[in-house]
């Protein structure tokens, strides 16, 4: 059975079009996992600092144009939070990387064999 031209093309247009969304997604979800990859080297090169300073030592925090006086404790609870919450994104963009890789590959797969079956034509 085989399947007509016009429905062919659209079908081959479809899996192009979801294959080039996946691609174009890859590299947002790429470039924010990079995003977050530093921000969490900047939180342990922070954590890393604080933890050298004597615990008399005053930490400030930048608050807009500002800097408010935090105690040391709340700084470090702080900077822990942020880098489980930055990790479990950075977890879940790879998540969304993976499905995205499945799907272009697999759309490559499907033209690649609409193609190699000369269209469904018998």
């Amino acid at each position: 059975m085989a399947i007509p031209n016009e429905a062919l093309q659209k079908i081959i247009r479809e899996i192009e079009t979801q294959a080039v969304v996946a691609q174009e997604q890859m590299s947002v979800v790429k470039a924010q996992i990079a995003s977050k990859q530093r921000d969490v080297r900047l939180l342990q090169l922070t954590t890393d600092e604080v933890k050298g300073l004597p615990a008399d030592t005053n930490v400030y925090e930048g608050v807009g144009k500002m800097f408010v006086f935090r105690p040391q404790t709340d700084v470090k609870q702080r900077l822990s939070r942020d880098t489980t919450e930055l990790r479990s994104d950075i977890a879940n963009l790879e998540k969304k990387l993976h499905y995205f890789e499945t799907t272009f590959k697999n759309s490559r797969q499907h033209m690649d064999q609409i193609i190699r079956s000369g269209g469904g034509r018998s």
